[in-house]
């Protein structure tokens, strides 16, 4: 009951057995509760401080009624959360008048050149405490495939990574292989059919944005600071992480049920996926005629006529 004072169990304990006698000395409280005395001393103390014990000069202590002593202590934390309350009116009124004399150039910032690009790539990342959220999509200017270490190095250290890929993205060289490598790590992947922009969320304080540009030109992108734009690019990337497929290639390397190879398990995944067997074949270096002979291969182990209930029959067999 005392906790929100401050005060200890050992406190309450103390205060417990005053009120139940008239009075009592540092000896008697020692005996029945049995505590150090420099526990029983710290608890006094405390307890006088906070007017619910009352001592004589010889030191005999009594408890103080409890109405008594804390209504004078209640009113004065009435009184200074209300003064909390009047600062909090004023310091947000402080803020709005901040913000709204902020420039555009310091929420929005324009980065220019492939060297700038990387530098707040990896910025932008290392800013984030809880989770770093993208859209990949090609082409791939300033950070091909590959070449995001501080991807790794975040994740260990418990930040989330949520990716969107999108199919053309995935179909590119390098990329199923660098997918899987983030998977393995804890990245929570998804594709999707296309993408309208590339993206890089940090929490929700940052987000870089990079701009399309035409060929020869110098590519360029946006740094975005808590706005109403970032806000929205916040609102775009989970309407889109809803409706992606989610991509699961951790375990490509293990056999199903006795029954698939690792092969198998990686034609399915990316069919899944949405890539079209040309690009399956070409991320496995597969023929097309090879490719669908292992599909057929599959549909007769399944028992299924078409590739649609192929699909369903490995979702519902955990083929992927």
């Amino acid at each position: 009951m005392l906790a929100a004072l401050g005060l200890s169990p050992d406190h309450e304990s103390v205060y417990s057995v005053l009120a139940g006698r008239a009075q009592a000395d540092l000896a008697e409280l020692t005996v029945a509760l049995q505590f150090p005395v420099a526990v029983i001393e710290d608890a006094l103390c405390r307890l006088t401080a906070c007017g619910l014990v009352k001592s004589t000069p010889d030191g005999v202590f009594a408890a103080a009624p409890p109405a008594v002593a804390l209504g004078a202590m209640i009113s004065e934390r009435r009184a200074e959360l209300r003064n909390a309350e009047l600062a909090l009116v004023n310091l947000a009124e402080e803020h709005r008048k901040a913000m709204a004399g902020r420039t555009i150039s310091e929420l929005i910032e324009v980065v220019t050149g492939v060297e700038a690009i990387r530098h707040r790539f990896a910025q932008v990342q290392h800013a984030a405490r809880r989770q770093v959220r993208t859209f990949v999509t090609t082409p791939f200017v300033a950070v091909p495939p590959g070449a995001n270490p501080v991807e790794s190095q975040m994740v260990a250290q418990g930040v989330r990574y949520r990716v969107v890929i999108d199919q053309p993205a995935l179909s590119s060289p390098g990329m199923v292989a660098e997918t899987m490598e983030s998977l393995r790590q804890g990245v929570e992947i998804r594709v999707t059919e296309s993408l309208p922009i590339k993206l890089m969320l940090a929490d929700d304080e940052l987000a870089l944005v990079p701009l399309t540009v035409a060929a020869g030109e110098e590519p360029g992108a946006v740094l975005l600071h808590r706005s109403g734009l970032l806000t929205a690019m916040d609102a775009l990337f989970e309407t889109v992480w809803g409706h992606a497929h989610p991509l699961d290639l951790a375990g490509l390397g293990e056999p199903a049920a006795d029954v698939l190879t690792a092969l198998d398990r990686n034609i399915l995944a990316l069919l899944l996926a949405g890539l079209t067997d040309q690009a399956v074949a070409t991320q496995l270096d597969l023929s097309l005629r090879t490719l669908q002979r292992r599909l057929r291969h599959l549909m007769d182990l399944a028992g299924v006529q078409t590739r649609m209930q192929l699909g369903w029959h490995a979702a519902r067999h955990d083929w992927t």
